[in-house]
């Protein structure tokens, strides 16, 4: 991360410093009382460490009524856990070897370990959320993971298929990504105590955040430098998986001549020369500006949903949070 990143992350969080700290101090402290192998692992799982996006918006939602709760803590493990577990899955089914610069699980264990570590993950965000005693949050919570779980079923069966659409990629980056946003600004309104229409607002804050967040993700696959993105650049396009900025190229029509390259790649995903030529076309067309356009209005939806909520330091986070994601390099 760069320092300009970390000073817009301090300053998101300032509100909620404490109890972040707390979150990820509880979270690495899984490792005690465990034997060497799971500790190893763990360990090396939790060493990198991330920005926390999604518990810092579980504690800034629960913030907005200014109601200290322990159980928005438990809730913050438990949506970042879900989070962790999910990224194990998902590079284990892709095959990938890297994750933000580090080796994955699947790659220095194997998949075997991956798959029960991933399990393991899974079961202890579980045990986490039930600490809410909120059966609305837990009911909300597993639906999310079936949520999660079906994106990445839909992901696997529409790869390397030149019919893949915009109304199925909106469809498969809610799933993947936004549901946990949502289920993140959601649980915590609850548990702050917040009343039902902010709760519906904070719903729908969440929705918005994510989907900008996955969109400017896909954006960063195919502009960013390895080193930023901490593996190859076009990861997606490798794994025959199009995302906005491809689809936006094969809307343009035949002028992109998109369509040969994409045969080309998907009939041989390790030839260089047709994902350069795809990830020139990007360039060419304008592609990454119309992108962030889309992901802007999502991030001015995310803000409309906040107008009418009380005014607090909390708010204010979660408004710097919605200029943020557009502006982030990793």
């Amino acid at each position: 991360m760069s320092n300009e990143t970390n000073n817009q992350i301090y300053s998101i969080y300032e509100p909620i410093l404490q109890d972040m700290t707390e979150v990820q101090s509880r979270i690495k402290g899984l490792v005690q009382g465990q034997d060497q192998h799971m500790h190893d692992l763990i360990a090396y799982l939790f060493e990198r460490g991330g920005k926390g996006l999604r518990p810092a918006l579980t504690l800034l939602a629960s913030k907005l009524n200014s109601r200290k709760s322990d159980k928005s803590i438990s809730m913050a493990i438990a949506i970042e856990l879900l989070h962790i577990a999910t990224l194990i899955h998902d590079d284990t089914v892709d095959n990938s070897t890297l994750r933000h610069g580090q080796e994955t699980i699947s790659s220095h264990w194997g998949q075997n370990i991956a798959i029960l570590l991933g399990d393991y993950i899974f079961a202890t965000s579980a045990r986490f959320v039930c600490d809410t005693e909120s059966i609305r949050v837990i009911k909300r919570f597993s639906e999310t993971i079936m949520e999660l779980s079906s994106g990445q079923i839909m992901e696997f069966f529409s790869s390397h298929s030149m019919e893949q659409h915009r109304k199925e990629y909106e469809d498969r980056i809610y799933r993947k990504t936004a549901s946990l946003f949502r289920t993140a600004s959601e649980a915590g309104a609850i548990l702050g105590g917040a009343e039902e229409q902010q709760v519906g607002q904070l719903n729908k804050y969440g929705y918005n955040i994510g989907m900008a967040f996955q969109i400017v993700d896909d954006v960063l696959d195919v502009q960013a430098t390895s080193a930023q993105l901490g593996k190859p650049v076009g990861n997606d396009l490798i794994h025959g998986i199009l995302t906005l900025p491809t689809l936006l190229l094969t809307e343009l029509g035949p002028k992109t001549d998109i369509s040969t390259e994409l045969k080309e790649l998907f009939a041989n995903p390790q030839r260089k020369g047709p994902i350069d030529k795809i990830l020139g076309m990007v360039q060419d067309f304008d592609i990454i500006e119309k992108c962030y356009a889309e992901a802007e209005q999502y991030c001015q939806k995310a803000r409309e949903n906040l107008t009418g909520l009380p005014e607090s330091n909390a708010k204010e986070s979660l408004e710097l949070l919605s200029y943020y994601i557009t502006k982030r390099d990793n």
